[in-house]
């Protein structure tokens, strides 16, 4: 080597050292998951990948991961005499990262034995969550063979070399915010051999795309209390430079650092009024039912979420379940919901906590006394994340309602899990009018915006079918939450603007009809994400997102999420879907042996619905299994039939298919609809048309004036089964 090479050598090393030495302190740089980059295959040449989210995540590669690293980088981003020198200090390939040479530069240096870094993004992303992934680092990846080492980087987002100020203008960003890098396991990509063409490069994107979504799911998930989760989200709130919180209906404003005192002072004096674990919530969407959620997370005890609309019979069953002696609630809310009759019935079983009456009794050495108590120091903080963290009840849709305990780490998880679909930035507006009592309501409309630092706005009701819209369009709320019974209601009362600001509509708890999607394209512009979930798993199962969607489908798996089809006789394709994961749940209690925890077998949850999966990894519902008949030995679809016929109903209508008994073909179908103009010639007519079979046709329908629903807009189909049998 020439002496001048010698010197630039040292001189580089030198700043390089001087750089680093300087970042990991200004940053307080944290690497997380380094022992997967010394594990990683030693046959195999390295790419590394990661989210791009600011102008440091370069260096920061370069200077905390092992090795020395061949940067590919954009000739469009050379310009300039500050970044050539810094682009002196390291080994990178410039090129146009649009041109099929880039790809060639790229496996040249991985076969010769180099360490190379691609971001699959190709630029910096300007709303803090994953763009849109080009296939180029899924081809170099699978051309070489190359171990993909994914890392997440967190923190860079908040430095002034980001580029987040398009979306919030106000926030107060740290000149020094801590970052964090975390390795995920080294892997080769598994790309389908048989794959050509442009089919090969979506699988290149979805590859790359899940690796990336499942290194920030791991990132993020941290094993730990819901209090110790929101107490850390309330400290880190220092980033924001305005008002965040939530707001409700009742024009209650509060801040979360006022909800989180709030919490403290109300779990002390709780912990007193109700010695034992488990404690039953009966309370609305408001700045109440927040408070009083982390009141009870804080003293560890155990909330259980009690549906109001449910009725006497199985809020009866559901407290003898969950084995409550007492019940928060609200005198003003029992009044406004007309509620006293559940009340005074329920009083032979539980005693009633009025929340207005536990503030009269908090006295101002109560406030001191537990202010002066550290938020680390409360029970809550220190739970074990496989604890019980709440007890939600299944729907009842098809059966007596079972408690379903969820943990710290299923819930945690399945935050972490929906965060690495969508980005959430502080302050960002949630608009959420699903009740607390249903796992959709609690986990993605009230956790996930309040451990984001999102400003949440809640609403006690989703039948406000009128004012809803106008609330949504004055929150200038960006997501927003509902089910497909909900969005039509909005939909037919809405002005065309009221859903302008709102980015991200998601649908979930039943299927988002065709029409649905359609009405919402044509008079708002928008765009249904349609996703799948149930209440044992937190309950968040997959979802279409706007980087992978398919009209029709229920999304994608979440990170951390396995599962597997088994075979059901009479049905051609797809199978009864298993899941298995940290979000599935503990277990069931049963009113039959309350107390008895009843595990899913080895972790696998059996959800009870019919799907099939295709080359992408879509996920395609069939319907519940206990919604198909089989007709002559063969599986017809319920869901599907009430799907072919919906156009042909009346607005506001609905037509519901039911399997009854029947002794020539096992079981036959009819139909139940509130539309007392539909006629059976039009049904045979429209499913016919739709190319369905003739055993599927209904042979008679029962018109009733109102369609029994669930509190959650789902249709209660144990009590349609009844009815129907009693005709």
């Amino acid at each position: 080597m020439s002496q001048q090479k010698q010197q630039q050598a040292w001189w580089v090393t030198f700043v390089r050292g001087l750089i680093k030495f300087w970042a990991k302190r200004w940053y307080r740089i944290e690497v997380r998951g380094l022992e997967h980059y010394h594990q990683r295959p030693q046959d195999r040449p390295l790419l590394i990948v990661a989210n791009h989210v600011s102008l440091l995540d370069g260096p920061l590669i370069d200077g905390f991961i092992p090795g020395s690293t061949t940067f590919m980088i954009d000739a469009a981003h050379t310009q300039g005499w500050f970044r050539s020198i810094l682009l002196r200090l390291g080994r990178y390939i410039t090129t146009d990262l649009h041109s099929p040479m880039a790809a060639k530069h790229l496996i040249k240096a991985l076969e010769a034995g180099e360490q190379v870094m691609i971001f699959p993004e190709g630029r910096i992303s300007t709303q803090g969550g994953l763009m849109k992934i080009y296939s180029g680092a899924g081809l170099v990846a699978d051309k070489t063979g190359a171990a993909v080492l994914a890392v997440h980087i967190e923190g860079a987002q908040w430095s002034h070399a980001s580029y987040l100020d398009g979306r919030v203008r106000w926030l107060r960003r740290s000149r020094r915010p801590k970052i964090t890098l975390t390795l995920s396991p080294a892997e080769p990509l598994a790309i389908d051999p048989q794959l050509r063409g442009r089919a090969r490069h979506q699988a290149y994107q979805k590859a790359m795309l899940q690796r990336l979504q499942a290194s920030h799911f791991q990132a993020s998930w941290q094993p730990g209390s819901l209090w110790q989760a929101f107490d850390q989200a309330v400290t880190n709130q220092w980033s924001t430079g305005r008002w965040q919180g939530v707001d409700d209906a009742l024009g209650t404003k509060l801040s979360y650092k006022k909800a989180r005192l709030g919490a403290r002072v109300l779990g002390s004096k709780l912990a007193q009024l109700c010695p034992e674990s488990n404690i039953g919530v009966m309370l609305p969407n408001s700045a109440g039912v927040l408070v009083t959620f982390w009141a009870l997370q804080s003293q560890a005890k155990l909330p259980a979420m009690l549906n109001f609309t449910a009725g006497e019979a199985a809020l009866i069953s559901a407290c003898k379940t969950a084995q409550l002696q007492r019940v928060l609630t609200s005198r003003r809310f029992i009044k406004l919901a007309g509620l006293q009759a559940i009340e005074q019935a329920l009083a032979a079983h539980i005693e009633w906590i009025y929340l207005e009456d536990v503030r009269e009794t908090i006295s101002l050495v109560d406030k001191l006394s537990a202010l002066a108590r550290p938020s680390r120091s409360l029970p809550g903080y220190q739970q074990a994340a496989d604890h019980p963290a709440v007890i939600l009840f299944t729907s009842g849709s098809e059966a007596a309602p079972k408690a379903v305990l969820l943990s710290h780490q299923n819930l945690l998880a399945n935050i972490a899990q929906v965060g690495s679909q969508f980005a959430l930035l502080p302050g960002d507006g949630v608009f959420n009018a699903l009740p607390t009592f249903h796992s959709f309501g609690l986990t993605a409309g009230l956790l996930w915006p309040v451990l984001a630092g999102a400003k949440l706005t809640l609403y006690p009701s989703p039948l406000h079918y009128h004012q809803i819209p106008e609330a949504v369009y004055q929150s200038n709320a960006r997501v927003f939450f509902a089910t497909d019974t909900f969005y039509k209601g909005y939909a037919r009362r809405a002005d065309p603007y009221d859903f302008n600001q709102v980015e991200v509509l998601v649908a979930g708890a039943e299927p988002l009809s065709a029409q649905t999607r359609e009405l919402y394209a044509q008079k708002f512009g928008k765009t249904i994400l349609e996703g799948y979930g149930v209440t044992e798993a937190s309950p968040v199962v997959a979802v279409n997102t706007p980087q992978a969607r398919q009209d029709g489908s229920v999304g994608r798996l979440l990170p951390g999420l396995v599962y597997r089809l088994e075979p059901v006789e009479g049905l051609s394709e797809g199978g009864r879907l298993w899941i298995k994961g940290p979000n599935v749940m503990l277990g069931y209690w049963f009113e039959t042996a309350a107390g008895e925890l009843v595990a899913p077998p080895d972790g696998w949850y059996d959800t009870g619905d019919l799907a099939r999966i295709d080359a992408q990894g879509f996920i395609w519902l069939l319907g519940r299994a206990k919604r198909f008949a089989k007709i002559a030995g063969e599986m017809v679809s319920l869901v599907a039939i009430e799907q072919a016929i919906a156009p042909i109903l009346a607005p506001d209508k609905l037509g519901v298919a039911v399997r009854v008994s029947d002794s020539k073909k096992g079981e036959k179908i009819v139909l139940v609809s509130n539309d007392a103009h539909l006629s059976l010639g039009q049904v045979q007519q429209v499913l016919a048309q739709a190319g369905m079979n003739e055993l599927a046709w209904p042979k008679l329908i029962y018109w009733r004036e109102q369609i029994p629903l669930l509190g959650s807009g789902k249709i209660a189909y144990q009590q349609l089964d009844q009815w129907v049998a009693e005709q």
